[in-house]
């Protein structure tokens, strides 16, 4: 059998074997060379080794945008100051006085330099990092060799968090030993701490995935080290997700006809939750889990949206019943958009927003625990998560269905493969900045696009020219150079085909991020199944570890894979 459907273990167990080595640490901090200073109100000022370590954290960020951000600088400054000496800090009173420039030219240069390297030297750092691969990077899970996906604690730095976050700025620690819970089997070489050190705790716990584990000071969250997506656990897991997904399938025409009748019904509750489940079917909207106050940033999904994130307009652009959503969701990423809903939801609203501040709870019935509750009795294993799997798969096999075109070039093709896949990121909301270089790489497409066509129009001259010898000579070695320029003409205009192509991709992708689509939320089978049915080859699609990572997708699906 193959290595995806070996024996079953009982439930909840998930592995009979651990063995490995804990985590990689990062290599302690070097100080700065003596002639590197560091200046506060334009005098040199040498700073204690904990101090100067912050310091660099904030100096290898001064041309990120990060640092104009008055949140990150006033957080930054807060913990930097926490960790001074108390001399330090009778000096060090304010930000704007201190001069990090030196700081930050040393590390733009010391990357340069190690840009710069010989090609010998590069391939000895190689071997370096793979010792350290060979060494932490694997584990001995159930008799197989696995890869392990981040064997290596987070190097201390500033916290960025996404969107705008409101702890950025703020000092994420040094991970030590003694911070550590080390997960592995009780008959296995347990992993040895640094010297000098020693782990939290070693713990033997078979019904969890992870290798080991800490809490991160910032959010006060649990960090794992897990297994590689390549791996058969997580290969496993991925591959039941999907078939959950698919579950729904058979039955979403029922749960859609239950929500409808529950608009009317009697129990305000049951309304709420329908009208809810109607957005999350509908627009792909998160659960929205009950936080913690002032744990983390203001996000909201679904269940916990507010009166003031929903404007409702009887008419609007020519539709009618629209609502505009407005909110921050996951990661703090603005979600906003205007919808067209069915005459009850819009009528149901107007009626959960009745004499309420905007501060108030939309769904006030309403939490995820109900919700879920609820979905699990529809059907086994069905949370609101799943409707997003599910309706981003449908979304892309349909719009695969409805884009391809037999008869385009593999260039064609994998336009509409990625038109495909925006189709279902803006479905997610997964949105990204402009990077900082498009402008700068679009011209440069644009210039090389200019002097391709310029190509162009002397291939099509030159084939005029030998067309016109041909006629005065009918001469066969003409005859031959005619072919031969119009071969060369087919070649260019393929290749400005192409360029045209990928500059169309270029911009309309320029603000959605597909990956997160692509690897999390598609049935890999169906990527697979297009690619087998039109002779794709798969790596233009997926790179070397996403094809790890989908390893038994590529396996299983043939070109007639139907999710």
């Amino acid at each position: 059998c193959s290595r995806w459907e070996e024996e079953k273990k009982e439930d909840g167990v998930k592995w009979m074997q651990l063995e490995h080595r804990g985590p990689y640490f990062v290599p302690p901090y070097e100080p700065l060379p003596k002639d590197v200073q560091f200046y506060y109100d334009g005098k040199p000022l040498k700073l204690s080794l904990a101090t100067e370590e912050i310091a660099t954290f904030y100096a290898k960020m001064l041309d990120h945008e990060y640092t104009t951000k008055e949140i990150f600088q006033n957080n930054f400054f807060h913990d930097w100051r926490k960790e001074m000496t108390s001399e330090e800090q009778e000096i060090i009173k304010d930000l704007d006085k201190c001069d990090f420039g030196e700081i930050h030219k040393y590390f733009v240069d010391k990357n340069e330099a190690r840009k710069a390297l010989p090609k010998e030297e590069k391939q000895k750092l190689k071997e370096e990092a793979d010792k350290i691969q060979e060494k932490y990077g694997y584990c001995i899970l159930d008799g197989h060799r696995e890869k392990i996906g981040n064997f290596k604690t987070e190097p201390p730095g500033l916290f960025r968090g996404r969107g705008e976050h409101p702890k950025m700025g703020m000092l994420k620690k040094r991970i030590m030993p003694e911070d550590v819970i080390i997960n592995c089997s009780k008959d296995s070489k347990i992993p040895e701490p640094p010297e000098g050190h020693k782990w939290k705790e070693v713990r033997f716990d078979n019904t969890v995935t992870w290798l080991a584990s800490w809490t991160e000071n910032i959010q006060n969250t649990s960090k794992y080290i897990m297994l590689n997506p390549s791996s058969k656990l997580k290969g496993e897991k991925d591959w039941q997700k999907y078939e959950v997904a698919r579950r729904l399938k058979d039955v979403v025409h029922t749960i859609r006809a239950q929500y409808r009748k529950d608009w009317k019904s009697k129990e305000i509750k049951k309304r709420q939750r329908a009208v809810a489940l109607y957005f999350i079917d509908k627009l792909a909207l998160r659960a929205g889990n009950e936080k913690e106050e002032g744990e983390t940033a203001d996000t909201v999904g679904c269940c916990s949206l507010r009166v003031e994130h929903i404007q409702l307009h009887p008419q609007l652009d020519g539709q009618e019943h629209v609502v505009e959503f407005d909110f921050l969701g996951k990661d703090s990423i603005r979600y906003y958009n205007k919808v067209s809903v069915e005459k009850p939801v819009f009528k149901n609203l107007q009626l959960f927003m009745k004499n309420k501040d905007p501060s108030d709870d939309l769904f006030e019935h309403l939490n995820t625990t109900f919700l879920n509750k609820h979905l699990q009795d529809l059907m086994d294993g069905l949370t609101a998560k799943v409707f997003r799997t599910y309706n981003a798969s449908i979304t892309l096999q349909e719009q695969l269905k409805a884009l391809t075109n037999p008869e385009d070039n593999v260039a064609g093709k994998l336009l509409s493969y990625n038109r495909a896949n925006r189709a279902v990121a803006i479905l997610c909301n997964h949105q990204r900045s402009i990077p900082k270089t498009f402008a700068r790489s679009m011209q440069v497409l644009q210039e090389k696009i200019d002097a391709k066509k310029k190509q162009v129009e002397e291939a099509q001259e030159e084939v005029k020219k030998a067309e016109d010898e041909f006629k005065d000579t009918k001469d066969a070695k003409a005859e031959v150079n005619v072919e031969k320029k119009k071969k060369l003409l087919k070649r260019l205009e393929e290749q400005l085909d192409r360029m045209n192509i990928q500059a169309m991709d270029k911009e309309e992708n320029k603000q959605i991020a597909l990956g997160t689509s692509k690897l999390n939320y598609l049935d890999p089978r169906i990527t697979v199944a297009w690619c087998k049915k039109f002779g794709i080859p798969i790596e233009k699609i997926y790179n070397k570890t996403q094809r790890e990572k989908f390893a038994w997708a590529i396996d299983m699906a043939g070109e007639d894979f139907e999710f």
